[in-house]
């Protein structure tokens, strides 16, 4: 378990009840006074906590007594109720896809962050060489698809902050707008990041290629988008089964004609 968040950073951010852990993600996450902890502040998006929800509701940044971001190196989120829909169901995609759209153009006036230029996560340097701003030499089981991948991209439209790892982000609630949680912050097209869930959709959720028809993402940003994700987990020294994983983005490939 991870360490919970200090009685000093709690007060900060005016709660005064003892935090108790929630399950899921990286596991570093507590719940205590209506907001959700993190021992993250590297990716905290100034002004997302004065995002106007329209037609989606989010999980928006809060701030300590004192007006920052951050406290002790720990941030915080509203708590926002909702569940992870049914994957099996097509229809799950469009509605992941739409409460993207609505929470993208909520964004769209945030300036660009500072620290997407900075960041050397394993993500971070996937999506870099995802865009041809980094190389990468991929290995031997993931080699004959970057280059099918790499046949297929193009241009995606404008750059602006974007969550580009809505997949199981998105949370719903019986009579309530769906739920936008642990924003990953991007500086790339809205596009780009829509290909990112249906990639994940084919890789990892059984989808068809018929869903990119469904859900009106080209096949160009879910290219890109794999690439992404196979170029993440090829910086990776920690996979259990490499011919698992790369038996699954070509299979996501060829499902869209690659």
């Amino acid at each position: 378990m991870s360490v919970r968040p200090p009685v000093t950073v709690l007060r900060d951010f005016g709660v005064e009840e003892v935090p108790r852990a929630l399950a899921g993600g990286q596991g570093t996450s507590w719940l205590a006074g209506g907001l959700v902890f993190k021992p993250e502040t590297a990716t905290v998006v100034p002004g997302l906590d004065g995002v106007r929800e329209d037609g989606f509701r989010l999980a928006a940044s809060c701030r300590t007594r004192d007006g920052a971001l951050d406290s002790e190196g720990w941030s915080a989120t509203r708590w926002v109720a909702g569940a992870e829909p049914d994957y099996s169901r097509a229809e799950t995609w469009r509605d992941v896809i739409a409460a993207g759209r609505a929470f993208h153009r909520a964004v769209a006036g945030i300036a660009r962050p500072g620290f997407v230029d900075v960041r050397q996560d394993w993500w971070a340097r996937g999506d870099r060489v995802a865009w041809g701003e980094r190389d990468a030499r991929f290995r031997a089981e993931f080699a004959g698809v970057a280059v099918r991948l790499s046949r297929a991209l193009g241009l995606l439209g404008e750059a602006q902050l974007v969550h580009a790892d809505l997949t199981r982000n998105v949370l719903f609630a019986p009579g309530l707008a769906p739920a936008v949680i642990d924003v990953s912050p991007y500086w790339r097209p809205v596009a780009y990041a829509e290909g990112v869930v249906v990639a994940d959709a084919l890789c990892w959720h059984g989808a068809e290629g018929s869903l990119l028809g469904l859900v009106g993402v080209s096949v160009p940003a879910v290219a890109r988008a794999l690439l992404f994700r196979m170029a993440t987990t090829n910086e990776r020294d920690d996979l259990p089964d490499v011919q698992d994983e790369a038996r699954r983005y070509a299979a996501a490939a060829s499902a869209i004609g690659l």
